[in-house]
């Protein structure tokens, strides 16, 4: 157990501040993950999983120890519910392949239609309401500005929207990130939680890169058919 301890709770020192090691690998996950995303493999969900996991004992101060001095609900919330969407999006992805040849990527991505759009903004205006009001409820544990509650939530709507377009494969799901990204990192910083905000600004770049590379597949690439919306999944 003592072993175990150590190593969860080592850390680094960076510019005079404590850094867990596990905030370090788990964000390296997920930017391995988004690469893998990008290149359309299927190993990304899993992967991003194995991140989410150790983020989650990151940003849940209240409950692990951590060196920082405020937790963020929104973050560690959204770790929860990435691992839920990517279960779904390993499954889709999955089903996707066993239809194409070897070494070919798993999906073909498209841009959502005009229905699919209007309801994922839809739902991310009332999740991001809905979602603010329940975090101001259950609280951080310190005084927040009700800003912090608004960007936090869209945080959490942004992402989860974000992970499940890329299931679908919607190329969408990278002006997404963007906006998460936009707000994500001034809010991570702000929190202390320096190695996150760091791959959140390395992350931008991958998502641009990202954006660009299926937005051309989805001109050239033969697209699939619109699929008519899957139950609600278990990622």
């Amino acid at each position: 157990m003592d072993i175990w301890n150590d190593l969860f709770g080592a850390t680094l020192t960076v510019a005079g501040h404590d850094i867990l090691w596990r905030e370090v690998i788990g964000n390296g996950f997920g930017l391995l993950s988004a690469f893998a995303g990008l290149r359309r493999r299927v190993w990304a969900w899993p992967v991003g999983i194995l991140g989410n996991v150790l983020l989650f004992t990151v940003f849940m101060g209240v409950w692990f120890s951590t060196p920082q001095e405020h937790s963020l609900l929104g973050q560690a919330s959204r770790q929860v519910f990435f691992i839920i969407t990517s279960v779904y999006g390993w499954w889709r992805w999955n089903q996707s392949r066993r239809t194409r040849a070897a070494g070919e990527p798993a999906i073909t991505p498209r841009w959502a239609s005009a229905r699919e759009r209007v309801v994922y903004l839809l739902a991310a205006i009332v999740g991001i309401v809905a979602v603010q009001w329940v975090f101001v409820q259950v609280g951080v544990g310190w005084e927040a500005p009700r800003w912090y509650y608004w960007t936090d939530a869209w945080i959490f709507v942004g992402s989860i929207l974000a992970t499940y377009a890329m299931a679908r494969g919607w190329t969408d799901f990278w002006l997404v990130w963007i906006a998460v990204d936009l707000v994500g990192v001034p809010l991570l910083w702000h929190g202390g939680y320096y190695p996150s905000a760091v791959m959140f600004l390395v992350y931008g770049a991958l998502v641009i890169w990202g954006f660009f590379v299926w937005m051309r597949a989805a001109r050239e690439e033969r697209p699939e058919p619109v699929a008519a919306p899957v139950p609600s999944r278990s990622v």
